[in-house]
């Protein structure tokens, strides 16, 4: 039994005699296999550290280096729920009931302290450093706006304030599954939300008091979220002019809904789109970018779906991430350099690739 002598408890039982106390020819190889994978675990743990301490990797092919987690901005992130109520326009709730049009927000906003990935709750805006652009998120169909809390996190740790509402009636907590047919009451909810959280800024008191820079304002969105900004931004019935900027994932026109044709002034456009998108398909998305007037860029994530690259599919979020971060320092907060960054981000072979 001297062959079982140095290993634990649990690899002996694992490398145990067998009749008479005799010992296999695998069990008697046990302790020389155990010895091999403890050489082979110092050696890749040894390339693993060498590997953690080289730059961003690189795909190859590709000219930029790309993290595959967010590049983390510099700021805590707080966050707050606050509900606004449109009362001069309804729901209709199932069972025909109508009621004002109820819209549970959350909005996430740089804030004092550490950063990190966690949100904070109620934390003291960073209001030294403001005033900040808005952004108001859009979910999409049967989602909420939590199901993109890591893409919304980023950007309010880059230094934006992010509003993001929970629809009355297409979202995952609507009892029966939702009504898609609302869609085309989202856009003026997208509005709204707008109008009240400027409200909030040109108060006094408050959380958000002066925390916003009212001319730097820019809507998002998912899938039919994408849509909904989409018609904020770009269509004569809703386009609302305070709009400074467009980030569409996964967006389309809203069916049966006309008048795209891009009203003056035109807020730059940042298109994103899988390639292997089924539910959105990437012919949805050039009907409208083929027509919109530059600034415009379309994002294509090669390979990737409907929903995971805005959500938790890596590295598609990584690029995401970096992209519209770049877009709206770009066009929100005019940094120089923001839209070659947003270049080098999206420039990954065999991942990503931007186009104009």
């Amino acid at each position: 039994m001297s062959a079982l002598r140095g290993l634990s408890v649990r690899d002996r039982g694992t490398c145990a005699a067998t009749g008479h106390g005799r010992l296999t020819l695998a069990q008697w190889l046990c302790p020389v296999t155990r010895l091999l994978a403890t050489v082979c675990a110092f050696f890749l743990g040894a390339v693993s550290v060498a590997l953690a301490e080289q730059p961003p990797h690189a795909v190859s092919g590709g000219t930029s280096a790309y993290p595959t987690t967010p590049r983390g901005g510099p700021y805590a992130v707080g966050e707050i729920g606050m509900t606004f109520t449109d009362t001069s326009r309804r729901a209709i709730l199932p069972g025909r009931r109508r009621v004002p049009r109820r819209l549970e927000t959350v909005i996430r906003y740089p804030a004092l302290g550490r950063p990190s990935q966690i949100d904070i709750r109620g934390a003291s805006p960073a209001t030294a450093d403001g005033p900040f652009p808005l952004i108001v998120f859009a979910h999409g169909f049967r989602s909420t706006p939590d199901t993109y809390a890591a893409l919304l996190h980023a950007w309010a740790q880059a230094g934006y304030v992010v509003a993001a509402p929970t629809f009355p009636l297409t979202s995952a907590t609507v009892p029966g599954g939702g009504n898609e047919s609302d869609l085309v009451n989202q856009p003026r909810d997208m509005s709204f939300v707008i109008s009240r959280m400027l409200v909030r800024n040109a108060s006094a008191l408050g959380l958000f008091s002066r925390l916003i820079n009212p001319n730097q304002i820019a809507v998002a969105g998912h899938s039919d979220g994408g849509s909904t900004a989409l018609a904020v931004a770009y269509n004569r019935d809703y386009v609302d002019h305070r709009v400074r900027a467009a980030v569409i994932l996964a967006g389309a026109e809203i069916p049966g809904v006309y008048g795209y044709d891009f009203p003056p002034p035109s807020p730059p456009l940042l298109a994103v789109q899988g390639t292997a998108d089924t539910s959105n398909v990437p012919a949805s998305t050039r009907i409208y970018f083929q027509i919109a007037p530059p600034p415009k860029f379309l994002l294509s994530l090669r390979g990737a779906g409907h929903g995971p690259p805005y959500i938790s599919e890596q590295p598609q979020l990584g690029i995401v991430e970096h992209v519209t971060i770049a877009f709206f320092d770009a066009y929100l907060k005019g940094i120089a350099g923001a839209l070659s960054r947003m270049s080098s981000a999206a420039d990954v072979s065999r991942v990503a690739r931007l186009s104009g």
